[in-house]
Formats: structure tokens, C-alpha cells, sequence
């Protein structure tokens, strides 16, 4: 359990809480949000405080967490948020170039990608590995890629599906203006250079004139951690990854025991 920032917040003057989804809302062994995570996020609507989602997956796959009344959602790691009432405050799709270069080199060199846009998601190349991964997050495998007619540039973010040792040289020689984060061994998010939760996050403190220094979020993987370095309280799951564990300033228990409405307690944020 790390130490809290020396500049840490004054959990009182919290208004806003961000919450990844997988791993930290929904659970991988139920894949449904936790009864005391229901609870948590009832009282802190009740308090007036902001809750948010800021997750990787695409704005077509989270309809099956928001019956829990979000105000807002950071999805696509950054790219696309929008408020529960359906106005979308922010929108940053991935240089057309480099999703050019990306169906290039895929249609010379074998390689699983998928790739994510307002109107759904698509994805080439369906290896068992992959079919178990879309089973392991609860969702469908998308529909198979038209590499002939591709909407080269409305795409928000997507994933590929290679080592994280080949992903530095693959950037590099095929998306040069994107960037990647991991929170799967097996995948990598690809989105537009400088695109993180931060962003989004940035988005709609501006949109609901909330400082920094009134947040708070909780996350578990790779793509959680400039989020949990930026806010003012960064939250890792009992169940996060290492080095998401290593940046955070309170490290809470796991997803399935409890985690998030122990670290709400702990901080007095709710009682």
C-alpha cells in the first residue's frame, strides 16, 4: 500500500470519482458490478458527488453498466465522452494515415486487430485465443473487418493483438502517431497520440467546473494509470496490475471483496 501524495487531497472537497470498468466495476468471475459497488456508488450520488466511467472499451459496449446513473463517460481511453444525457463533450479519432498503415501491414503479415468507431466495432483475424478473451469480458466477437471499405477516418481506437514485446517496433514502423496501452497480455489499445483517461477526465472537470484537486479515481490496469496519476486520489484494485499498484496512493482490496466501498470507507468519503 503506497503512501498518499504529500499534497493529498482533503477527502471532504471530493465531487467527482472515476471508475475503470473491467476489473474494477464489473467483475471477471461474475461479470456483474459487485452489490456493495451498487451501494457505494448510490450513496455517493446521494452526497451530490460526480461519478463517472472512464474505460477503454467503446461507447457501444458498456450498456449494461448504466443503470447505475453516471453523469458522464470517458470511453475509448479518452477519445469520446459524453454525458448521460447524450452530448458529446469531446471526440479525437486516430490520424486516417495510420489506420491506412495498420491495413496495410495486415494484409501482408498475419495480424489480429480490431477497430472501434460511433457506429461499432469491427475486428480481423478471430484466433480461439481472441474468441476467449471477448468471452472472458462478457461481450460478442465483432463482425469481421471489410478491409476494402474501411472507414479510415472516423476510427476512435483500436486493438492489437500482439506481444508487448513486439509493440514498441510495431508502433513505430506502423502507426508512428498513435499510442498504445495494455492492461491484457494479449492486447494492446491503440489510440491518438496524447489520448489517455487524463483527458477525458480534464473534459469533464472543465464541463462541470470541478479542480483536480476534487478527484478521485480507481482502476486496475495499464491504461488506468495516468488516470490515477492525475486525479488527486488514485485508487488500484486488490487485483491490479503490478505497476498499476506501484503509481497508486492507496492500494484497496480486490474487485470480488469489497474493494471499492473499503477505499470509500477509509477515506471517509462515505461512512
Amino acid at each position: 500500500m503506497n503512501q498518499l501524495k504529500n499534497d493529498s487531497p482533503n477527502t471532504n472537497d471530493i465531487k467527482a470519482v472515476f471508475f475503470d470498468i473491467d476489473g474494477t466495476l464489473l467483475s471477471f468471475k461474475t461479470h456483474k458490478v459487485p452489490a456493495s459497488t451498487e451501494e457505494a456508488i448510490r450513496i455517493l450520488k446521494e452526497k451530490g458527488i460526480h461519478v463517472f466511467v472512464s474505460t477503454g472499451r467503446s461507447y457501444n459496449d458498456i450498456g449494461h453498466i448504466r443503470y447505475l446513473d453516471f453523469d458522464g463517460f470517458i470511453t475509448y481511453n479518452g477519445g469520446y465522452c459524453i454525458t448521460k444525457e447524450g452530448e458529446v463533450l469531446f471526440k479525437k479519432c486516430i490520424n486516417p494515415n495510420d489506420v491506412k498503415a495498420l491495413l496495410d501491414y495486415a494484409d501482408n503479415n498475419p495480424l489480429s486487430f480490431s477497430l472501434m468507431s460511433e457506429h461499432g466495432n469491427f475486428i480481423h483475424d478471430v484466433t480461439p485465443e481472441i474468441a476467449g478473451m471477448y468471452a472472458h469480458l462478457n461481450l460478442p466477437v465483432p463482425p469481421l473487418v471489410d478491409m476494402s471499405n474501411t472507414d479510415t477516418e472516423n476510427v476512435l481506437q483500436g486493438n492489437i493483438f500482439i506481444s508487448s514485446e513486439e509493440e514498441a517496433a510495431f508502433m513505430a514502423q506502423v502507426m508512428p502517431d498513435s499510442i498504445a496501452s495494455r492492461w491484457s497480455p494479449l492486447f494492446a489499445d491503440v489510440n491518438p497520440s496524447g489520448q489517455s483517461k487524463q483527458v477525458g477526465i480534464e473534459v469533464f472537470c472543465k464541463h462541470y467546473g470541478i479542480d483536480v484537486s476534487q478527484t478521485m479515481a480507481f482502476g486496475d490496469g495499464g491504461n488506468d494509470i495516468t488516470m490515477l496519476k492525475y486525479v488527486a486520489l488514485g485508487i488500484a484494485m486488490g487485483n491490479a496490475n503490478p505497476e498499476v499498484k506501484e503509481i497508486a496512493d492507496y492500494v484497496t482490496d480486490d474487485i470480488d471483496n469489497d474493494g471499492i466501498l473499503k477505499a470509500l470507507k477509509h477515506f471517509g468519503i462515505i461512512d
